[in-house]
C-alpha cells in the first residue's frame, strides 16, 4: 500500500521537475498521521505524512487528488520560499498548472470520530450542564476555575460523565 503513495509522490516530482525545468529534493515520508489530516507538509524538514486509514479508505482519490496537494505544497515553498500561503497564488499555480488538478484546500472524506469522555459541570443559576474535556476537567483539579457566564459562580463538577 505505502509503495503506490512512494510512487505517487515521485511521479508529482517528477512532473514539477519536467514543467519547472529543474530538480527538487524528495522529501522524507511517514505514514504516521492519524485523525482528520489525510496528509501534511512540513515544508522546513522536507518531509511528507499522510494518513494510511484515509488512504485505505479512499485509495483512489488519495493518489489522484491528497498526495499530489501535499506535493504541491513542498514545491511552493522550494520556489517561491518561507513567507507564502498554505493555499495562497504559488500553491494554486502548482495545483493547476502543473497536475492540472482542482485547488481544493480541504478534502471530504468520512473520518471517523473518536470517542471521548466529557464531565458534566453545572452552574447555580440554571439548570444546564457545561461538558468538559478530559484537559479542562484536569485543569480544574489542578485549581483552575470556570465561572458562569450569567450569574458569575463558579461551576462545579457534578460526579457525571457521559461519552459523545
Amino acid at each position: 500500500m505505502p509503495e503506490q503513495i512512494h510512487a505517487r509522490v515521485e511521479a508529482c516530482y517528477q512532473q514539477a521537475e519536467a514543467f519547472f525545468k529543474q530538480p527538487f529534493p524528495r522529501p522524507q515520508i511517514s505514514f504516521k498521521l492519524r485523525g482528520q489530516k489525510a496528509g501534511v507538509a512540513h515544508l522546513t524538514e522536507n518531509k511528507l505524512r499522510f494518513n494510511l486509514q484515509l488512504y485505505r479508505d479512499n485509495h483512489e482519490d488519495f493518489l489522484r487528488q491528497t498526495v499530489p496537494h501535499e506535493v504541491a505544497h513542498m514545491i511552493a515553498h522550494q520556489l517561491f520560499g518561507p513567507r507564502i500561503q498554505p493555499h495562497g497564488e504559488e500553491w494554486q499555480l502548482i495545483m493547476r498548472g502543473v497536475y492540472e488538478l482542482p485547488p481544493h484546500r480541504c478534502h471530504s472524506y468520512e473520518v471517523e470520530r473518536r470517542k471521548v469522555n466529557r464531565f458534566i459541570y453545572r452552574c447555580a443559576c440554571t439548570d444546564g450542564e457545561f461538558p468538559f474535556s478530559a484537559q479542562r476537567h484536569a485543569l480544574v483539579a489542578k485549581g483552575r476555575r470556570y465561572y458562569c457566564r450569567r450569574c458569575k459562580v463558579t461551576l462545579t463538577f457534578s460526579g457525571e460523565q457521559r461519552q459523545e
